[in-house]
C-alpha cells in the first residue's frame, strides 16, 4: 500500500510540474500587457513595474524563479491590485466558493439519488419517464442557463431573492441551486442505472429466494450495491465544489475564486492567472489522489495492478 501511495504522489507531483510549467510559458506567449493603461505608459514606470516583477530577467530566469516560489508557496504579488497577493484572493473567495460548491453538490446529490430511487422502482412508469427527461435536461443544458432563468424567474419576475451580489444569506440560494441543476441530473441518471443493473444480478434472485421482503432486498442489497459508481464519482465531484461555478460567479457577482479568475483574465493579471491555475489544478488532482488511495484501501485488486 505504501509503494501504491507513492507512485500515485509522485504521479500528482509531475501532473503539477507540467501544468505549471505549461501554464507558465503559455502566460508569456499570449498577447497582451498587463502594465496597459488608459493613457501610454511612461517607459520609466513600465521599466520600474518590470523590475518589481521580475519581467525584466530573461524568461528562463523568471521561470526558475516562478518554480522556487511555488514550492515555498508563494505563487506572487497581483499585477492589478496594490498590495494583494494569489494567497490573499484566495482566502476571501475559497470560502464563497465552496458554500456554494458544497451546497451545489448536497443539494443535487440528495434530490438526485430520491429521484434515481424513485425512477428505478417504477421502471417504465410515468415516474421514470419523467426523472429521465429530467435527467436529459439537466445534462444537456449548461449551469450558466438555469442561472439565468432562475435570475430572470425567481430575482426580477417574482422577487424572492437578490438579482446579484453577496451581501445576505439570501444572496446564496440562487447560486447554490443552479450549481445542483446538473448534479441532480448526474446522480439520478446514475443511480437509476446502477439499481437496474443490479437488480438482474444472480444475488438479488439468491435474497428473495431466502424470503426477505422486497423492501429488504432494495435496502440491504440492490441499493446498497448500487452506491459503489456513486462512491466513484466522489473524486470529480469534490475538485467541482471548488473550480466548476466560474460562470455562476460571473452571473450572481459573487466574489469567489472563479470570479476572481475571470477578472484577472480580463485584466491580463500574469501572475493572478498563473497562481489560481495552479491552485485550482492542485486541488482537482488532489482529490483524485485521495480517490486513488481510498480505491487501493478498499480493493486490494487496484493496487496489485498497479
Amino acid at each position: 500500500m505504501l509503494v501504491y501511495t507513492l507512485k500515485r504522489f509522485l504521479s500528482m507531483m509531475v501532473t503539477l510540474f507540467l501544468i505549471a510549467t505549461i501554464t507558465f510559458f503559455l502566460m508569456h506567449a499570449i498577447p497582451g500587457d498587463p502594465f496597459a493603461l488608459p493613457r501610454e505608459t511612461p517607459p520609466e514606470v513600465r521599466a520600474n513595474l518590470e523590475s518589481r516583477y521580475g519581467l525584466d530577467k530573461p524568461i528562463i530566469t523568471q521561470y526558475f524563479i516562478y518554480m522556487r516560489n511555488i514550492v515555498r508557496g508563494d505563487f506572487g504579488i497581483s499585477m492589478k491590485y496594490r498590495g494583494q497577493t494569489v494567497m490573499d484572493k484566495v482566502a476571501q473567495g475559497m470560502p464563497v466558493s465552496a458554500l456554494i460548491g458544497f451546497g451545489g453538490v448536497l443539494i443535487g446529490g440528495a434530490a438526485g439519488l430520491i429521484l434515481g430511487v424513485f425512477a428505478a422502482l417504477n421502471k417504465r412508469g410515468a415516474i421514470d419517464y419523467i426523472v429521465i427527461i429530467i435527467a436529459i435536461i439537466g445534462v444537456s443544458v449548461p449551469n450558466f442557463v438555469f442561472a439565468s432563468l432562475l435570475q430572470r424567474w425567481l430575482a426580477v419576475n417574482l422577487r424572492l431573492f437578490p438579482v446579484a451580489g453577496w451581501r445576505t444569506a439570501s444572496s446564496a440560494v440562487l447560486p447554490i441551486i443552479a450549481a445542483s441543476m446538473q448534479n441532480i441530473a448526474f446522480y439520478a441518471r446514475m443511480l437509476r442505472s446502477s439499481m437496474l443493473d443490479v437488480a438482474t444480478q444472480d444475488y438479488i434472485d439468491t435474497a428473495r429466494s431466502k424470503g426477505l421482503s422486497e423492501s429488504e432486498v432494495v435496502r440491504g442489497h440492490i441499493l446498497r450495491n448500487s452506491m459503489l459508481p456513486i462512491v466513484t464519482s466522489i473524486g470529480p465531484m469534490a475538485a467541482g465544489v471548488l473550480t466548476g461555478n466560474f460562470v455562476i460567479e460571473k452571473i450572481y457577482n459573487v466574489p469567489g475564486i472563479g470570479q476572481s479568475l475571470i477578472i484577472a483574465i480580463q485584466n491580463t493579471d500574469y501572475t493572478m492567472i498563473m497562481g489560481l491555475t495552479v491552485m485550482f489544478s492542485f486541488i482537482t488532482i488532489f482529490m483524485y489522489f485521495v480517490v486513488d488511495v481510498l480505491y487501493g484501501i478498499v480493493d486490494p485488486r487496484i493496487r496489485i495492478a498497479n
